[in-house]
């Protein structure tokens, strides 16, 4: 039978989380971890829905890294859920399969390796400074809008050589593609036409005028001693703009939205120096406890996980903060442990997608924690009149307004 978008309750609130799950539903973005644990507790393996086609959610740690592992049974050509007939783009690494997976992620890992992002810790800093400075005076502030949602924008904008006067496009870019472009086939098409048409113009001065950055780098690659091709090219740069940008500034949020109910944390962190193995483990386990990103498979031969046989054609959400608080993966799973020592936590993936710049998150994490903390040690959640905090929902989920008082 077809897909039909016009079907009842395609768009309707969800009544069923096991058997019609909807990432963009509203409820989504505010309790995502409790309709996880609830599903789990319920003995759910993997939930399912026909919202976007027949397409399915594993609950467990060690379903998801079967799937994620399993390049026979499942494409990473779409990584998004979305309509059947939803225009795709390659937008390499992340879109590839073996063999052709291993030389295009070859390809960027220089710029993202431990060097690379070591060299960007004091600029960071500095600029997270900046934006403190900005706050002088007040009581109150947005932590998500006055600061963790600059930084990624920033650090990016630089690594590729865009202008940053362009972030509230690029914001625009994040909100459509993860909000919107699922749902909606016209609205993706635009989008993409959209970022098409502005990475082809800088790669043509790239062309003409090469600097020492990402677009440079990406638009005189090869790949197995051939160029890539201008799809290719603009597919990368794609690719470094959307997951450079939310999935970042949503891990941020994040930790400062749970620092600012936990005064008994955050005061063990502001007397902590920065070398202090203290301020690791607390980023770390933000990326665990709050991981902000979900990734989708294709199923493209028939087989079956934790039970459930799935058939080619069906979608597969890969629901990494599901894995990380599996009580039967993690200690304690559902109990955030600022000094857990042992975190071997999936929010970069798992598999040969795994994140190849989780170098750069960390380092934006790490010193965006500890620039604020010290300047706000006293920081804490102050919502009412002036609003709450406010959650994205879909496949990059995190805050996206939190008010509070500074001192």
């Amino acid at each position: 039978m077809a897909y039909d978008s016009t079907a009842p309750n395609r768009h309707g609130p969800v009544r069923d989380w096991a058997a019609d799950w909807d990432g963009l539903d509203d409820d989504w973005g505010r309790r995502a971890p409790e309709i996880w644990q609830d599903l789990r507790a319920s003995g759910c393996p993997m939930a399912f829905t026909e919202r976007y086609g027949r397409a399915w959610m594993p609950l467990h740690h060690e379903t998801v890294s079967q799937i994620a592992h399993d390049t026979e049974h499942f494409s990473s050509f779409r990584v998004s859920v979305s309509l059947p007939d939803s225009p795709v783009r390659k937008a390499p690494p992340i879109t590839s399969d073996p063999p052709e997976h291993h030389a295009h992620r070859r390809l960027l890992l220089p710029p993202f390796n431990a060097a690379r992002i070591a060299a960007l810790v004091q600029p960071t800093r500095e600029y997270c400074r900046s934006l403190i400075a900005g706050l002088d005076g007040r009581d109150l502030a947005d932590a998500a809008k006055d600061y963790a949602q600059h930084i990624p924008v920033h650090v990016i904008a630089e690594m590729i050589g865009v202008p940053e006067s362009d972030a509230e496009v690029f914001r625009d870019w994040v909100h459509r593609n993860f909000q919107e472009a699922p749902r909606d086939n016209a609205a993706k098409l635009q989008l993409q036409k959209e970022m098409v048409a502005y990475f082809e113009a800088l790669l043509a001065e790239r062309a003409a005028d090469p600097r020492d950055d990402l677009a440079t780098l990406v638009g005189g690659a090869e790949v197995d001693g051939a160029p890539l091709s201008l799809d290719e090219q603009v597919g990368y740069l794609i690719l470094l703009i959307l997951a450079g940008i939310d999935t970042t500034w949503s891990g941020i949020g994040s930790g400062l939205w749970h620092f600012a109910q936990h005064p008994e944390q955050r005061r063990r962190l502001a007397a902590a120096s920065f070398d202090d193995p203290l301020w690791i483990m607390a980023m770390e386990e933000v990326l665990r406890f709050y991981a902000p990103v979900t990734m989708a498979r294709q199923v493209v031969a028939d087989t079956e996980v934790a039970g459930c046989p799935v058939h080619k054609g069906d979608q597969v959400l890969l629901t990494f903060p599901a894995a990380n608080r599996d009580p039967a993966e993690f200690d304690r799973a559902g109990e955030f442990v600022l000094d857990r020592a042992v975190n071997r936590h999936a929010a970069f993936g798992l598999g040969i997608h795994r994140c190849l710049g989780s170098n750069l998150a960390r380092m934006e994490l790490l010193v965006a924690f500890q620039e604020w903390i010290s300047a706000f040690p006293d920081y804490h959640l102050d919502e009412g009149d002036r609003g709450v905090t406010t959650w994205a929902n879909g496949q990059v989920r995190g805050p996206r307004a939190i008010p509070v008082r500074l001192r």
